[in-house]
């Protein structure tokens, strides 16, 4: 049933008084308010304290908006055309300031009279080491303004176009002001249950609305503020929670009954290294979830280093034991063949059969790979893209592993999962740690694991920041690293704007490190975009086996290479990479058991952000903390791979700000749909109704 509530909201915005068709097209145009409920959710930016009229000896340097009462002394109007301009001397007991307008003086002439008394209220200035207001507002001043119920003015985004049809943030205050009149708030239903309102003590939802836009006081605002920020934090979860409820109850998934003789002969016999305690509790994370007959989505996030592919491998043998085929899926030909070539190693000694399938496989080669996954013969295959193809289909996939998912689309991951007929286990793998905040909420609806531990034996990487000028040491410390048989990287930067002057500096980079590091003495690889792939692999595996001592390289190395006698990591221009990105990049150094280094080479003009950017780098090794002031310095909206999230798009609430509340928020949805997911209790009936109404946001066929 269609309530009143929706009908209102979904009015189109030119049937509010006020509005109509011409003052809609700009509204639709300039600010996207196409209904009620658009310029419900238009908020104030801020709002101007009109509770208090001050004295004019009240105004010092650091006043920024005053409000004051008093006598116009004198009105003149001083030069001509573009210089001119009307001055008028407001006075009071305490008092004089001065008032200047430069635009509409022939209309403020005409409601001006000297000896009048007069309300003002602007943005304060000294000129002349005198106060002043420039285009303040002003109204006649009578008691009734020492009488009247004080207020704080809501102050609205508008446009240029937009004030010149005679909407300005006044007139869209007047227009919300009609708006909360014609919805009262038997027409704004509630959609938290009352029994968290009686909870956490929140304001009606009509009252909320009505006190974010009018509030009589800081005190109403605030409390109006605090319930709409938990609103949005709230229907979050719930939707996210939803899914991964139902996908709990209702999703089937293949069953990983036994731990078989090929997990059991690796782990006995092949196992490199001892696992961390980190990736120990992550696998019996997944032997839970594979074994209960329910689809696992589960996200990994471990940092640079700490050993995500081995879990994967140990978990891909597990379907192995269970007659189930796997598949992992990299963003980039160079990340599927370095994990190709690591798990080739590994499994060298083992029965398992594990290909490669991108882009550039050979006709013949595919043809063979593709016939054999059909049958079976294959155990494990690695690819890009490649893999979503039709024609790639499997014996009998039930184990699907993608790597920096961020790098895909959902319609992507999805081609791959369903190519079985009952869905895979999904692990979804990121080399960049996710604050715990933004991990609820842009992938809310995935159990997440976290390892944050590295394996035994890695020493932490030392970071240092040096500029232009020291190059010349860097070359000589380069030498030394070299000498002692250790392998080089050089980043330069991607220039998104052009791909040619990225290619230029790096080739000049490129000849500058050879002025330094002549041949036949020293030898030299190059990776870039431009690169064919062919060329890329031969001289990625001339790094790889060491017959090259430096890489000179684009970002195209930012994830995945595994060359553990590389010691050094030099970022040229480091001032213009992200924190991520810097981290991810850093951690190519550091997986052998030598000392590394990373060196920040900046330009010897840094920008205060990037500076800070770079103090972080140096201070920490830790992936979570440089998540967690990445996210603070940017916004959640601009970390990689959480621009699409719906979940992200919060008016009010921030995930950087506001973590106590998002925290309550998620822990009393949880334990709300846990008590009765299908919501059909009569407590939880406004909530479920107001979900309805949010069109194509939940997908209420499998709740019902």
């Amino acid at each position: 049933m269609i309530t009143e509530q929706k009908n209102i909201l979904a009015y189109p915005i030119e049937y509010l008084k006020g509005v109509g068709p011409l003052r809609a097209d700009w509204l639709k145009k300039e600010l996207n308010i196409f209904s009620f409920n658009d310029l419900l959710h238009l908020f104030p930016y801020r709002h101007v304290d009109k509770t208090k009229i001050s004295l004019i000896k009240e105004i010092k340097p650091e006043t920024e908006f005053i409000q004051i009462a008093g006598k116009l002394e004198s009105i003149e109007v001083i030069g001509e055309k573009r210089s001119k301009r009307m001055i008028a001397y407001l006075k009071d007991s305490s008092g004089v300031v001065e008032l200047v307008w430069f635009q509409g003086i022939n209309w403020i002439q005409k409601y001006l009279h000297e000896g009048g008394s007069y309300l003002v209220f602007g943005r304060t200035s000294v000129f002349n080491n005198k106060p002043q207001i420039v285009h303040p507002e002003i109204d006649i001043f009578t008691e009734q303004h020492t009488q009247g119920k004080p207020y704080f003015e809501p102050i609205y985004p508008s446009t240029e176009k937009l004030k010149s049809k005679g909407l300005n943030g006044k007139q869209i205050a007047k227009l919300t002001q009609t708006l909360l009149l014609q919805i009262q708030s038997q027409n704004l239903e509630e959609n938290i249950p009352e029994d968290v309102c009686t909870k956490l003590h929140l304001m009606s939802r009509y009252e909320a609305y009505r006190n974010i836009h009018f509030p009589a006081n800081v005190q109403e605002y605030e409390q109006a503020l605090y319930r709409l920020k938990f609103e949005e934090f709230f229907i979050a979860q719930v939707r996210l929670n939803l899914i991964r409820l139902q996908r709990h109850k209702a999703s089937k998934g293949v069953v990983f009954e036994k731990v078989g003789d090929y997990f059991n002969n690796f782990y006995n016999h092949h196992l490199p290294f001892e696992l961390t305690k980190a990736q120990k509790n992550v696998l019996r994370q997944i032997r839970q979830d594979t074994a209960k007959g329910h689809q696992m989505n589960r996200l990994l996030q471990g940092d640079v280093g700490s050993g995500k592919t081995i879990v994967a491998l140990l978990c891909m043998l597990l379907a192995a034991d269970n007659g189930y085929q796997s598949c992992i899926m990299a963003p980039t030909e160079t990340l599927a063949q370095q994990h190709f070539n690591s798990l080739s190693k590994l499994l060298q000694n083992t029965h398992i059969q594990i290909s490669l399938l991108t882009g550039s496989t050979k006709n013949k080669e595919r043809k063979a790979i593709i016939e054999e996954l059909k049958n079976g013969n294959i155990h494990f295959i690695v690819g890009t893209h490649a893999l979503i193809e039709d024609a790639v289909q499997f014996k009998n996939l039930g184990f699907v592993v993608v790597d920096e998912q961020h790098k895909f689309g959902v319609a992507q991951r999805a081609a791959l999962w369903k190519k079985a007929t009952t869905p895979p286990h999904i692990l979804v793998m990121t080399a960049t740690p996710i604050p715990r905040t933004l991990a609820m909420t842009a992938y809310g609806d995935l159990d997440y694991s976290i390892m944050d531990e590295l394996p035994k034996g890695r020493q932490e990487i030392t970071t240092v920041q040096r500029n232009e000028m020291q190059r010349a040491s860097i070359m000589e410390f380069i030498r030394a690293e070299i000498k002692k048989g250790r392998q080089i990287y050089v980043i330069y930067p991607l220039i998104e704007e052009s791909e040619k002057l990225s290619y230029e500096d790096l080739m000049q980079g490129y000849e500058e490190i050879k002025g330094y590091f002549p041949e036949p003495e020293y030898r030299i690889s190059m990776l870039h975009g431009k690169m064919p792939s062919e060329q890329k692999e031969i001289n990625m595996k001339r790094f790889v086996e060491g017959t090259t001592q430096i890489m000179v390289s684009t970002t195209v190395i930012e994830v995945g290479v595994d060359v553990p006698n590389a010691t050094v990591m030099v970022i040229e221009s480091a001032e213009k990479f992200g924190l991520s990105q810097l981290h991810q990049l850093r951690g190519r150094v550091g997986r052998g058991s030598e000392k590394s280094f990373c060196i920040l080479l900046t330009g010897s003009k840094v920008s205060t952000e990037a500076r800070e950017r770079i103090n972080i780098m140096c201070q920490t090794n830790n992936g979570f903390i440089i998540a967690e002031k990445d996210l603070e310095l940017r916004g959640p909206g601009d970390v990689e791979g959480t621009r699409q999230s719906g979940a992200l798009n919060f008016k009010l609430a921030s995930i950087v700000n506001d973590k106590p509340l998002l925290e309550k928020a998620k822990e009393i949805a949880e334990k709300l749909l846990e008590e009765d997911i299908k919501m059909n209790l009569a407590k939880n009936l406004p909530l479920k109704n107001y979900l309805i109404q949010q069109k194509g946001k939940t997908n209420w066929s499998k709740i019902s």
